[in-house]
């Protein structure tokens, strides 16, 4: 319909963006001819215009490294998001494949949604840094705590999580560091079911976001009476659970806005506006866990392709099996792989998440597929938005190789 808004924006704009009518009373003739006017009018009011916050360039960056990405791996699809870290300003929103908003006569409802925002999945090993956030914040643990997760699996009513490789002593960062799915569990199964619930609903896991877009989800999870300890563990490393990107990278916001949980907008806001986030976790917690997300984004990490040349990043990647349809059980070789980070450390900036869906060509581990993108992402948002450096490029050294101790493992394989 013409001056009717269809979907995202404009639907939901529709009352702002429109305006109303004007009025001129007058009288006619029978020819309808004016003979007379009233002088009884009521002006026309033009609508207001929106302003997103959406930079043209960022969602360029974004879409661009996608594509490179999907198209390497041989995947079925990707998905990023960049946040500003300061404001919940959504930069980018990036989906591919794409289409062209002008030309919709072959596709589908299934190909024009918007997947960053719509869809949801069991987000893998990206839920570990809150699960290490509450272990420091209730004072069960310290950073430099040591654990025990030898050998490489744990018993869980008759069930057993594993691990890529066995780790034996590892710290608490070095838990994060290097993704111990057993490590994760034992930090779990420490907390009661309703104290790590709070945790996610803290985040916004579980419900929809407060945006003023159409078709924002709310994923999936459970009330925390129904969990049984077997579930309480998976989903400490991300699996009977699920959440959409948008929600994943509303969520680090907590860990870059020093214990903060950020509101998320798509307009711009005004220079004088206060945004008010709301506490989960102690500054101090956050600055921790900020610390061991760049370990896992450097060497000895998961994911030390997440590194970009003169900035300090971290984040956390995930690799999850995906399900089989009707929901009932996982398919062996079909994978998500994630990757969720922010940057620069010291003062965070951005919050960047990056979803790629069923990776065929061999590589399917978040630290080897979605982290490249996240580099990329970072690297010329940063610059875009004039942040300096914060690392001596002369020195830096940027790893290469593809770490795989990333992976969320369902079953010992």
């Amino acid at each position: 319909l013409e001056d009717q808004g269809q979907e995202g924006i404009e639907l939901a704009f529709q009352r702002h963006l429109q305006g109303k009518d004007g009025k001129r009373e007058v009288l006619r003739d029978r020819m309808g001819r004016i003979v007379e006017d009233k002088n009884a009018t009521v002006p026309a009011l033009n609508g207001h215009d929106v302003q997103l916050s959406l930079d043209a360039k960022v969602q360029f960056f974004a879409y661009q490294s996608l594509r490179e990405a999907v198209t390497e791996h041989k995947a079925k699809s990707g998905s990023a998001v960049v946040l500003d870290a300061r404001t919940g300003e959504i930069l980018a929103l990036a989906n591919y494949p794409s289409f062209d908003p002008g030309n919709r006569r072959n596709l589908s409802g299934n190909q024009l949604r918007n997947r960053a925002i719509t869809d949801v999945f069991e987000p893998g090993s990206t839920m570990k840094p809150l699960v290490i956030a509450q272990a420091l914040e209730s004072r069960r643990v310290r950073p430099e705590t040591v654990l025990n997760v030898a050998p490489r699996s744990i018993s869980i009513s008759g069930w057993h999580p594993t691990d890529v490789h066995p780790y034996g002593d590892l710290t608490v960062a070095g838990i994060l560091q290097k993704s111990s799915n057993v490590g994760t569990v034992k930090l779990a199964m420490q907390m009661p079911a309703q104290e790590l619930h709070e945790v996610f609903t803290g985040v916004g896991l579980g419900q929809r976001p407060q945006l003023e877009f159409p078709g924002a989800v709310s994923g999936r999870l459970r009330p925390h009476k129904s969990w049984r300890p077997i579930e309480q563990a998976t989903m400490s490393f991300g699996y009977g659970l699920s959440a959409s990107l948008l929600q994943l990278a509303r969520a680090y916001t907590v860990f870059a806005h020093d214990g903060e949980l950020m509101p998320i907008t798509m307009t711009k806001r005004k220079p004088d506006d206060v945004v008010q986030g709301s506490r989960v976790f102690s500054s101090e917690t956050a600055r921790s866990v900020r610390e061991m997300l760049q370990l896992a984004a450097s060497e000895g990490g998961t994911a030390p392709k997440a590194q970009v040349l003169g900035y300090s990043v971290g984040g956390k990647s995930g690799t999850a099996h995906k399900n089989v349809e009707g929901g009932k059980g996982y398919v062996s070789n079909k994978y998500r792989s994630w990757f969720v980070g922010l940057a620069p450390i010291s003062n965070p900036r951005i919050v960047v998440a990056v979803m790629v869906d069923e990776p065929s060509n061999g590589v399917y581990y978040g630290g080897a597929v979605a982290a490249p993108v996240f580099s990329k992402v970072v690297e010329q948002t940063l610059r875009q938005m004039a942040v300096p450096p914060d690392l001596d490029v002369h020195s830096q050294i940027v790893a290469r190789n593809a770490h795989k101790g990333d992976a969320p493992v369902l079953e010992s394989f």
